[in-house]
């Protein structure tokens, strides 16, 4: 039987602490930037490969792969998974 409690005690602590939208955007875009730097390695995909097949720039592959830049449009990470063969899912749960 699944706990309802179990790991509501940290949530608690970060809406407290009034970081829990950041530290869950944070924690989204490292996923996200693993997954992508991932599927560009499968494909031996260099980051000035993949930058000009998504037909962007470099710098803004860059922030797209920086774990620590939490912003990036959903037209690049659009761009970036169709480029990998892939399909962007954004839902709200």
């Amino acid at each position: 039987m699944k706990n309802p409690y179990l790991g509501s005690d940290f949530d608690n602590f970060l809406a407290e602490e009034g970081i829990l939208e950041e530290a869950e955007a944070v924690a989204t875009k490292r996923v996200l930037a693993f997954q992508i730097a991932e599927a560009m390695k499968d494909r031996k995909l260099s980051k000035a490969a993949m930058a000009r097949q998504m037909k962007t720039s470099r710098s803004a592959l860059d922030r797209l792969l920086d774990p620590e830049v939490p912003s990036v449009t959903l037209l690049t990470m659009e761009r970036a998974a169709r480029v990998l063969g892939k399909k962007l899912e954004v839902r709200i749960v």
